[in-house]
């Protein structure tokens, strides 16, 4: 069935995930979604030093809104955040150190930052592949703890924040990798068979779109929604899988391709009349399961993923 479904998807990868698909699909976007002022809206954007990430908080700060770059390296966090300010001429970004692969260090910045200050829209951008099993210093197997754990303990503990506002949206960047993947709970931090970092990382991905499906449910006043940003130029693909970035290298994104419908997602009146829960493609919604590829999970494999994960957070929490 793996094989099955990794055919498949790459046939429909090399149609719709290349910059050839984003051009064909742009041809049918509304000019205009974009044309929004964001002055006194609050964006917090994770993993924007780079990629599509620092793409994406480069145009959230064109428009004037203020934007949270949550970042891991010191440095490289405010090389960005000059080029945004210098570019952009806005002078609200803001700079938080933070491993999104602990989850004591995610919990802690969340409550900090809820107490201090407003939050309107979350960009669950940040992500990692490691190709070997690699755990962190609090014993997590270090895809899931960044991609899964992350994205999960921040969004759980900024959930209160962004109901106080108007419009709160929860965006989380996830892969059409994901499409290649059914659940697996019983093995979350791949402690049983040989590892595969491709695998594992596409495994996160899917956990995510099963995550914004839930919170989009539990959560009618918040907007979810997750997306694929096809397949882009970015520091992390050339670092992660370097054989696909050499062969593919021609037909891939732009960061700012990649980036589009993040942002739209974000900031555009358009995307908030969708309902809550879906995944996203070049500012469609798509399906979340190839034809045929026998991926769904059940509600209760979905119900102990939810409290798998609700009981590994709690274990970090301050």
């Amino acid at each position: 069935m793996t094989m099955f479904r990794n055919a498949v998807w790459f046939v429909k990868g090399l149609q719709e995930y290349t910059k050839s698909g984003y051009e064909a699909a742009a041809k049918h976007f509304a000019s205009t979604d974009l044309d929004v002022n964001l002055t006194g809206r609050s964006f917090m954007v994770t993993g924007a030093n780079s990629g599509i990430g620092k793409a994406a908080a480069h145009e959230i700060a064109n428009r004037g809104g203020t934007v949270h770059m949550v970042c891991r390296n010191k440095g490289r966090a405010e090389a960005a955040k000059d080029e945004i300010v210098e570019q952009s001429k806005n002078q609200n970004i803001h700079i938080h150190i933070v491993d999104m692969s602990s989850a004591r260090q995610v919990w802690e910045f969340a409550q900090n930052f809820s107490q201090n200050n407003t939050l309107h829209v979350l960009i669950n951008n940040a992500g990692c592949m490691v190709n070997q099993r690699e755990l962190t210093e609090e014993g997590l197997e270090k895809n899931f703890a960044t991609n899964t754990l992350g994205t999960y303990i921040l969004t759980t503990a900024l959930i209160p924040a962004l109901k106080k506002v108007e419009d709160p949206r929860v965006v989380t960047v996830s892969s059409g990798g994901m499409l290649t993947q059914k659940l697996d709970v019983d093995n979350l931090q791949f402690e049983k068979g040989a590892f595969d970092g491709t695998m594992a990382y596409a495994q996160n991905k899917r956990q995510q779109v099963i995550l914004t499906e839930r919170w989009g449910s539990q959560h009618k006043e918040i907007h979810f929604s997750s997306m694929h940003p096809g397949w882009a130029d970015t520091p992390a693909v050339q670092t992660s899988m370097p054989s696909f970035h050499a062969k593919m290298q021609s037909k891939l994104r732009t960061e700012a391709m990649g980036a589009d419908t993040i942002v739209w997602l974000a900031v555009s009146a358009a995307a908030s009349k969708q309902p809550s829960g879906l995944f996203f493609q070049d500012r469609k919604a798509v399906a979340t399961h190839l034809p045929l590829a026998r991926s769904r999970a059940t509600p209760q494999e979905e119900e102990k993923l939810l409290a798998a994960l609700d009981e590994i957070a709690l274990k970090f929490k301050p």
